[in-house]
C-alpha cells in the first residue's frame, strides 16, 4: 500500500485537513484582530466549524468508527451550518 493510500486508510488525511481548518481560523482571527483586515470571526466560525466537522465525519467513516461517532460529527456539522445560516440571514426591509 502506498503511503498516501495508508494515510487515507488510517484517517490521517481528513484529520490533517480538520487541523488545517482550525489553523486557518486562528490565522484569520489574528489578521482581523491585529490588522483589522479580512472577514470578521463571527462571519467565519460557522463555516469553518461545519467544514471541520465534516472532515472528522469522513475520518470516522474511514477508520470504521462506531456509527454513533459518524452521526455525532454529522449532527455537529449540521448545527454549525444552521448557525452560520442564521447569522447570515437577512430580512428584506
Amino acid at each position: 500500500m502506498s503511503p498516501l493510500a495508508a494515510a487515507f486508510a488510517d484517517g490521517s488525511v481528513p484529520a490533517l485537513i480538520a487541523a488545517l481548518v482550525a489553523l486557518e481560523g486562528v490565522a484569520l482571527w489574528f489578521l482581523w484582530r491585529t490588522r483589522g483586515i479580512g472577514i470578521a470571526p463571527r462571519a467565519l466560525i460557522g463555516s469553518l466549524l461545519s467544514g471541520a466537522c465534516l472532515m472528522l465525519a469522513v475520518r470516522a467513516a474511514l477508520i470504521d468508527a462506531p456509527w454513533e461517532h459518524l452521526a455525532a460529527w454529522l449532527l455537529l456539522s449540521l448545527v454549525a451550518h444552521l448557525a452560520d445560516l442564521a447569522l447570515r440571514w437577512s430580512q428584506r426591509p
